[in-house]
């Protein structure tokens, strides 16, 4: 992919949004119509979690980082990992590893996103997760082959290998997001049955909007129809 300038860098989470539906990722991220509500929810899913997020720890053989940021300049995505693992091992050669200051030995970092849920049909937490890798890679210099998803209501990791295919996944998926983003355009509505999964479709409208409508010039719309009214 290319080489992205900081400014034109997106945030990273928003991957999820995109594989979940173009049209949400454009209303929250250019239009900016729910931003407010999105940062309210992620702020109350920080507080849910433990008090010492943003300290590391270690555990035998387990180094455990909090709140990583994460930069790509080959994605243009910016963000921060909910946890890296490193694990010790005693392969250095595989180019897997990396050293940590102050920690003797060899240490394979894996990914981990914490999910309130339980795991989708589709592919949209794997991207995001695959994304940190991607971002994590450039960042270390070194491969990372899998990672894990932990799932909130049935408290159990699961397994995501970052092979071939996710790989490309993601790439298109960010080649769209940095599109959309420069266009500074919000897709038509697809209408389907992730609509009622949404927590914008009051926002977004897909019966009203299924025509290529701005949702801020919808919204402007009907405001100005309340006041003529009055």
């Amino acid at each position: 992919m290319g080489n992205y300038a900081e400014e034109d860098f997106l945030l990273l989470s928003g991957i999820q949004h995109m594989a979940f539906c173009e049209r949400q990722w454009s209303l929250i991220h250019i239009e900016q119509v729910w931003a407010e509500n999105v940062r309210t929810i992620e702020g109350k899913h920080l507080h849910e979690r433990p008090d010492d997020r943003f300290e590391d720890e270690t555990r035998k053989d387990i180094r455990v980082v909090r709140a990583m940021p994460l930069v790509s300049h080959a994605l243009g995505l910016r963000g921060v990992a909910d946890v890296i693992e490193f694990h010790r091992t005693e392969d250095a050669g595989a180019g897997l590893a990396v050293r940590l200051e102050k920690r003797k030995g060899w240490w394979q970092p894996y990914p981990i996103e914490y999910k309130r849920g339980r795991p989708k049909a589709d592919d949209r937490d794997a991207v995001q997760l695959c994304a940190q890798a991607i971002a994590l890679e450039e960042m270390l210099n070194i491969s990372i082959p899998s990672g894990f998803l932990y799932y909130g209501q049935t408290r159990r990791r699961e397994p995501v290998t970052f092979g071939q295919t996710l790989r490309i996944r993601v790439e298109e998926l960010v080649r769209n997001m940095h599109k959309l983003m420069e266009e500074g355009r919000t897709p038509k509505a697809q209408k389907g049955k992730h609509c009622s999964l949404c927590s914008l479709k009051e926002i977004c409208q897909p019966s009203l909007t299924i025509y290529h409508r701005p949702v801020k010039a919808y919204l402007a719309r009907m405001v100005a129809l309340e006041v003529k009214e009055d």
